[in-house]
C-alpha cells in the first residue's frame, strides 16, 4: 500500500513524521481533530510528565506520540489492521518521544482488564462517526475511567447526513455518566484551531456515597 508522510510541527525540536496509507479506512490519515489535539497538547494545558496516557482509535498515533514527546507513558490503541502502521509511526519518532509509547490493540466494548489500572488521561480524536460503535466505545470508556481519568475527546463537528444525529446521542448517552466541559477556543493552539473543532473535558460523575 502506499504510504505518504505528514509532517506535525512542534514548538521545540523536530517535526513529528506520520506515515499514512493511501488505501484502507478511516484510520490512516491525520485527522485534522487529531492535529488540533495534539496541539493542544502542547499548549501544556494538561501536565502530561510521567502520566499514563491512553489513546483510543488511535489511527496513525499521531496525538498518542505527540504526548509521548512530552513526557507521557502512552499506549495507543486501535484495531488489528492498524498496528502496524502505529509501529511504524513509534519507530519513526521514537527519537523524540521523552516519555514512553506502546502500540495495543483494543476493541471498543470488549475486555479491557490488560489497561488498568486507570489511566490519568484518555485521548480521543474524531472517534464519533458510527453509530454502531457508540455503544461499545461508552463502554469501554466506563470500564477504563477511575474517578480522576480525565477524557480529552476531540471532534469535527460534521453537518453531513446522519452526522448531527450521531454527535447529539453520543452526548446524550455520555452525560449519564460523565461531566462535560467545553474547552474554549481561545485555549487551543493559536495556529490549529478551527471554529467547527471542538475539544471536550469529560469525568466521571462523582456520585455520592449512599446516606
Amino acid at each position: 500500500m502506499a504510504g505518504f508522510v505528514r509532517e506535525l510541527e512542534r514548538r521545540a525540536g523536530p517535526a513529528l513524521r506520520l506515515e499514512q496509507r493511501a488505501a484502507g479506512g478511516v484510520g490512516c490519515v491525520v485527522w485534522d481533530a487529531a492535529l488540533v489535539l495534539a496541539k493542544f497538547l502542547e499548549t501544556g494545558a494538561c501536565p502530561l510528565a510521567r502520566r499514563h496516557v491512553l489513546e483510543l482509535g488511535a489511527g496513525t498515533g499521531a496525538v498518542g506520540i505527540m504526548a509521548a514527546t512530552l513526557g507521557a507513558n502512552v499506549t495507543v490503541t486501535d484495531l488489528e489492521e492498524l498496528q502496524e502502521l502505529l509501529l511504524v509511526n513509534i519507530e519513526n519518532n521514537k527519537h523524540l518521544v521523552t516519555g514512553s509509547v506502546r502500540a495495543k490493540v483494543l476493541k471498543w466494548g470488549e475486555d479491557v482488564t490488560e489497561f488498568q489500572p486507570p489511566p490519568d488521561y484518555i485521548l480521543m480524536a474524531d472517534c464519533i462517526y458510527y453509530e454502531e460503535s457508540l455503544e461499545p466505545l461508552l463502554k469501554t470508556l466506563k470500564d477504563l475511567t477511575g474517578p480522576d481519568t480525565c477524557v480529552l475527546c476531540c471532534y469535527e463537528q460534521r453537518t453531513m447526513g446522519k452526522n448531527p444525529e450521531i454527535e447529539r446521542k453520543y452526548f446524550e448517552l455520555l452525560q449519564r455518566d460523565f461531566e462535560l466541559e467545553k474547552i474554549p477556543l481561545d485555549r487551543h493552539d493559536e495556529e490549529y484551531r478551527s471554529e467547527d473543532i471542538h475539544i471536550v473535558s469529560i469525568h466521571r460523575k462523582h456520585m455520592n456515597p449512599p446516606s
